[in-house]
């Protein structure tokens, strides 16, 4: 009696793990995480951003306070944008925790991203 009440648990566990691989696998191809989903886009204003002087577009950067800008820099060419800067306009960046930043952005942590 133990044998079959232990084979119906792992019957019911494996079906229920099955559905959730399954679901997953789908969710995965709708194209954005639920991680993303829920993070709100970083504001300009926001203190951090203006430390560091992040604008949502790169040609916006004043030259005068981020010398360190060169044209042609942006979030998606930056190696902490952890998003897919093809199909991604806004993704999450360790900067700025809890919050998305734009492709198109730049801020001075700019770090190129190296080609593999």
């Amino acid at each position: 009696m133990k044998r079959s009440r232990i084979n119906v648990q792992r019957r019911g566990f494996l079906k229920a793990g099955s559905l959730a691989v399954a679901s997953l696998a789908m969710g995965s191809r709708a194209g954005i995480s639920l991680a993303q989903a829920k993070k709100p886009h970083l504001d300009e204003s926001d203190p951090q951003a203006e430390k560091l002087g992040y604008k949502h577009d790169a040609t916006k950067v004043d030259k005068k306070k981020s010398p360190t800008y060169k044209p042609g820099e942006t979030c998606g060419n930056c190696q902490l944008f952890q998003g897919k800067p093809d199909k991604d306009e806004w993704a999450p960046c360790p900067i700025f925790p809890g919050k998305q930043v734009n492709v198109k952005g730049w801020c001075s942590s700019y770090t190129k991203k190296i080609s593999s």
